[in-house]
């Protein structure tokens, strides 16, 4: 049985958690998990977000309200107008440009006063502020209050200490060949990382003070969560807390198994969820591979025709997430030349969100062809998948290091390069459907090395289950808390 939440002396005030995410819907998941965590063990919190972002979290915060949570989702008015975004921009997903992002963070630092304003009206003030990495505006917010402020950046340990070194070290100041190979100085072993496939950290012309001012707050925090957990990664984990010289708190999984918790996670579904698990109980245990890149990566069309060619002549079931910014009919077209009619029995497609936890817990899936974000990896690993790795952007690359190389729970399809969102269709390099179709097999075949990858998915899974009910996630959960309530 799930251990009861650490009891906190009714006439002590809760400690008063204060979570800001980078609005980005593969961030502020995460966070809404990381409020809900901190609220059932007896914290009280306080979600900031903006009038747009709040619509697209509605069943969230119902959600959260049914359970009588002490969460608070504090929806602060963006400028969007003051910054030359059109209003209702207030959402990462929604802008293009770097220009526009650009705009959009320096909207966001203007928060620092209605957040302070906000605090400063509540009867239990604030112990400590945890945010995003991108919102560095609120090391500033915390230091006015006087309180702790820890980093969340999303990542897990692996990929926060390459980062780390990265960034700190500068390891390619100098270095104009994009695709050469560095070793990282100072990582636990060799390990050799190249300009192009490594996490920007808003490296782009224009961003020169938010990125410095992200390093200059990186240094300054008081610690970093994140949504990890330590039996995954003990090397790293130890390794990244000795580098930073401050504590880290892995507290993951984060999200929650229950299944009316994980539909309403994230967007609004484009799909009813009971469609989706209709579907898969018809399938049988652990045949079927999901396809989905995230919130924010785009398939062109010339992309799409590969991967619905490369499912179809793998034969096996395929449940598939098309997000696109091409418009619709283009990929009705291409999808209706015959190819849904031919794939009726043994695919099922949703074009847009589609609750993603609860289809990876389903036993009727046996893999996962992912682009590599940490949400998607740590919900795949928590879910027991061997996964087929296609990292698009970000720190991406790095998580397909740790799927394949140290996990030894994947298969590369082959990308070898950024495929980011702001690029061209022309730009994008894209995999063919006879890799695709070979990455396939070999993740759902039944040869031995595929049943030892099994093998380790379903330990990870174990292990990661422990780490939450009672191991080492719910004690850091437990230690934070103590933390945060002894500097008050």
């Amino acid at each position: 049985a799930k251990k009861v939440a650490m009891n906190i002396r009714d006439d002590t005030p809760k400690p008063h958690f204060v979570l800001v995410p980078f609005m980005a819907q593969g961030h502020t998941i995460p966070m809404i998990d990381m409020a809900h965590l901190l609220a059932k063990h007896g914290a009280m919190v306080s979600f900031i977000t903006t009038p747009a972002n709040t619509k697209r979290i509605e069943s969230t915060i119902d959600r959260a309200r049914e359970l009588n949570l002490p969460i608070h989702f504090v929806a602060l008015k963006l400028c969007c107008a003051e910054v030359g975004l059109p209003d209702g921009c207030e959402n990462v997903d929604k802008v293009l440009g770097k220009e526009q992002v650009k705009r959009l963070t320096d909207a966001y630092s203007m928060l620092h006063e209605p957040l302070v304003s906000y605090l400063h009206e509540q009867r239990n003030p604030p112990s400590c502020i945890i945010s995003d990495l991108c919102q560095p505006w609120t090391g500033d917010v915390a230091r006015e209050l006087g309180i702790p402020r820890l980093m969340f950046n999303g990542f897990c340990a692996f990929s926060s200490l390459c980062r780390y070194i990265i960034h700190q070290e500068k390891i390619f100041e100098n270095i104009s060949d994009d695709s050469k190979l560095i070793s990282l100085p100072g990582f636990p072993h060799f390990l050799e990382v190249s300009k192009a496939k490594s996490p920007g950290n808003f490296n782009s012309p224009g961003f020169e003070q938010f990125s410095a001012k992200i390093l200059e707050e990186e240094q300054r925090a008081d610690g970093v969560v994140t949504n990890s957990f330590y039996e995954l990664e003990p090397l790293y984990h130890e390794a990244y807390q000795k580098k930073i010289g401050k504590k880290v708190w892995s507290i993951g999984p984060m999200f929650s198994t229950d299944i009316n918790a994980m539909a309403a996670r994230g967007d609004k579904a484009s799909v009813d969820g009971k469609h989706c698990l209709q579907w898969l109980d018809c399938m049988k245990p652990g045949s079927v591979i999901y396809v989905s890149f995230g919130s924010r990566a785009r398939t062109v069309l010339s992309q799409i025709e590969e991967i619905a060619l490369g499912l179809e002549a793998s034969r096996k079931p395929f449940l598939w997430v098309i997000k696109s910014d091409d418009n619709a009919s283009g990929i009705d077209k291409l999808l209706g030349e015959g190819f849904e009619e031919r794939i009726r029995d043994r695919g099922l497609i949703v074009r847009g969100w589609a609750p993603q936890a609860m289809i990876l817990s389903h036993p009727s899936l046996g893999g996962f062809m992912t682009h590599c974000g940490w949400n998607s990896t740590i919900e795949g690993i928590s879910c027991g998948m061997p996964m087929i790795t296609w990292p698009h952007c970000a720190e991406q690359f790095l998580n397909e290091k740790l799927i394949v190389d140290i996990l030894k729970v994947g298969v590369p399809v082959g990308v070898q390069n950024i495929t980011a969102r702001t690029m061209q269709a022309h730009q994008v390099s894209i995999v063919k459907r006879g890799k695709i179709e070979q990455a396939v097999l070999k993740l759902m075949g039944e040869d031995t090395d595929t049943e030892e990858r099994r093998m380790r998915a379903r330990e990870l899974k174990k292990q990661a289950r422990e780490a939450i009910d009672g191991g080492s996630s719910y004690n850091n959960a437990r230690h934070l808390i103590e933390y945060v309530m002894a500097k008050k």
